[in-house]
């Protein structure tokens, strides 16, 4: 089995700043990236599959382009997707807590609403006890909801999301000179 295959994304700017957000006033390696430029590149790196490797092509219209564009790309787009790929693993950590915590309170309620249809069961029988005791049942198991929706189905994005961003933080990054635009 070889390495996984590498993706090529694409951006066409006119300037190098686009790439930027303008309202972050940290140095290029530390900065955010402008948040179109930031939705363009997860958009397509979340077309393709878990695992994969990326190489991110910014053209630029502007000419010439600085002698240290490519470092300061590579520096800006590593930066910024290494900060997302832990804030999601903080998110994912966090979701998880609250899985465990809602495991617990639902298996303690789960447990008293079966002990007390256990117990109307052992009581009487009737039409109403009937509907009383299913209905604790019922109740006991719709607690569990929450976290078995946590285990299995909430967490798998979130985990995904932060393999694409730890991609993203190490993709190979090229800054080239957009020919087309010009021509055109």
């Amino acid at each position: 089995m070889g390495a996984p295959p590498v993706h090529r994304i694409e951006l066409r700017l006119r300037d190098f700043a686009q790439l930027f957000n303008s309202m972050d006033p940290t140095p290029f390696h530390h900065k955010d990236l402008d948040p179109g430029a930031e939705e363009f590149i997860e958009s397509w790196a979340l077309e393709f599959p878990p695992g994969s490797r990326f190489q991110v092509t910014v053209h630029i219209q502007q000419t010439p382009i600085p002698v240290d564009a490519n470092l300061l790309v590579a520096d800006a787009i590593h930066n910024f997707f290494a900060y997302k790929a832990e804030l999601t693993r903080r998110e994912l950590r966090r979701l998880l807590q609250q899985g465990r915590i809602s495991l617990v309170i639902g298996l303690a309620f789960l447990a008293l609403c079966l002990f007390a249809a256990n117990a109307i069961g052992q009581i009487a029988t009737g039409t109403v006890l009937s509907i009383g005791r299913e209905s604790l049942t019922i109740g006991g198991w719709v607690a569990m909801w929450r976290p078995i929706q946590i285990f299995l189905y909430d967490w798998w994005p979130l985990a995904r999301r932060r393999r694409i961003y730890h991609s993203l933080s190490r993709a190979q990054i090229r800054v080239s000179e957009d020919r087309q635009a010009r021509a055109g």
